[in-house]
């Protein structure tokens, strides 16, 4: 059986996602974490220990047996002096990871460019790197530049501004140099560290294969996403000023946005082969790596209505009047509005709506309903309906039936929208008010003929 790992910042974005990938392949790992019902989710292989980096006891005590550590936190989203806290944290770490005679800390950094001026976030990575290796416990370190993947803080913030702003007034920042890598490519780097032979200290600059401007960047995300944006580089936007710039149109990620914004003036290219002599890891193009990410959805876009309600039936009864949405039994509520719906789609150049279905009980993937295609479909549990009327964005509607407490049955309802641009976001908000009428009775009609006997069908 392998040895178990120990494994901090479980809880964040690369430690979350590399403890999925250690639990499928079955890997014994220890978590440190501040509050335990965060991953109260998890597989029997894998231990939790409450506790901070900060408490030396705590790391002791964690510590304890385990050959290998990764080291995957730092404290730029909590504010303050996060350099001193993070300053402080791998000193604590590094000191407990000696007394417990681990063998090998596994460590992610940043990339950066050591000829200018450094920004503060980078300049604390490098230097947490190096207080670890003061510990006298070999580190191997892993240095990357922007992640692209599925609600990584960096490609939230370039598809917040991208979506949002089709004129983009840019900072001088847009022309600097950047090799983004995918974050399943990180895992698997950070995966194979453990098996690297014992060399002592290494570091590794890992990136994907292309190099390019962060205004490159945005553009191949504009590309995919199918809109058209226009960037304008003014010498005048310094980082300071663009982080406050990036306040006031993403604000969800202004805090630690512009800690990173101040980075955006230092080059982050890889400039070692060493990672790709060492490692079996072929990292993939930009573009698959974009299209994964968006194709899995970021925070910046997606909308959803999500309403439920509660049937004092089976959820087989509950599932029947779903099953047999659309075609000749309609939607159950507003049908003329729906048809009014089809008739504009069709006015703007949609398909004509037949308003039928192939089997009026049953339906499976890939089957048409009036203007929805089925895209997933389990017998008295799910239904998924993806969009194919012309919209500014793509759209599903979901129905989904569980068993309810005291042998009633959930039904969950949810609209979701992927808006494209600024145009599927005022589409969204404009029909916002059309939302509790059509789909709250919906869900009214549904729910009434779940109850109702099968023979009054």
């Amino acid at each position: 059986m392998s040895t178990t790992v120990f494994l901090t910042g479980a809880t964040g974005y690369i430690g979350g996602r590399l403890l999925r990938r250690f639990e499928e392949g079955g890997r014994p790992v220890r978590c440190l974490v501040r509050n335990t019902s965060r991953l109260a989710s998890h597989a029997p292989t894998t231990e939790l220990v409450q506790g901070d980096v900060l408490d030396e006891a705590v790391l002791d005590a964690a510590l304890g047996g385990i050959e290998t550590a990764y080291y995957l936190i730092h404290s730029m989203g909590a504010g303050g002096d996060f350099e001193a806290t993070d300053r402080r944290a791998a000193e604590c770490f590094g000191r407990a990871a000696h007394r417990a005679g681990v063998r090998r800390i596994i460590y992610l950094g940043g990339l950066t460019d050591e000829s200018g001026p450094v920004s503060a976030h980078l300049k604390s990575r490098a230097e947490t790197g190096d207080i670890l290796r003061a510990s006298s416990v070999p580190v191997v370190e892993l240095r990357a530049s922007i992640v692209i993947g599925a609600g990584s803080l960096s490609l939230e913030m370039i598809a917040a501004l991208v979506e949002r702003l089709p004129v983009m007034v840019c900072p001088r920042w847009v022309s600097t140099l950047t090799q983004p890598i995918a974050a399943d490519d990180v895992l698997s780097y950070l995966e194979a560290a453990a098996n690297l032979p014992d060399r002592g200290s290494e570091t590794f600059e890992i990136g994907g294969p292309e190099v390019m401007s962060y205004g490159d960047l945005m553009r191949a995300y504009a590309r995919l996403r199918g809109l058209r944006r226009w960037l304008i580089p003014v010498p005048l936007l310094t980082p300071r000023l663009s982080g406050w710039w990036l306040a006031l149109v993403t604000p969800a990620q202004a805090r630690v946005g512009r800690a990173l914004v101040e980075g955006l003036k230092n080059s982050t290219v890889v400039r070692s082969t060493l990672a790709r002599e060492r490692f079996d890891v072929v990292p993939r193009p930009l573009s698959t790596a974009l299209t994964d990410a968006i194709e899995n959805g970021t925070a910046a876009r997606m909308f959803t209505d999500t309403r439920v309600a509660l049937v004092d039936v089976p959820p087989a009864q509950a599932f029947g009047p779903i099953r047999r949405i659309g075609g000749s039994a309609g939607y159950y509520f507003g049908n003329a509005l729906w048809r009014v719906r089809g008739a504009i789609d069709r006015c703007a150049g949609g398909r004509r709506i037949s308003w039928t279905r192939r089997d009026p009980e049953t339906c499976v993937p890939g089957d048409a309903i009036d203007g929805w295609t089925v895209e997933a479909f389990e017998p008295d549990r799910l239904l998924r309906l993806a969009a194919t009327f012309r919209l500014p964005g793509r759209g599903w509607l979901e129905f989904e039936v569980t068993p309810g407490p005291d042998r009633f049955s959930k039904i969950r309802q949810t609209a979701s929208f992927d808006p494209r641009g600024v145009l599927g976001r005022m589409y969204w908000y404009g029909i916002l008010p059309l939302h509790g009428l059509m789909f709250g009775g919906m869900l009214a009609q549904i729910a009434k003929r779940a109850r109702r006997p099968a023979t009054s069908k």
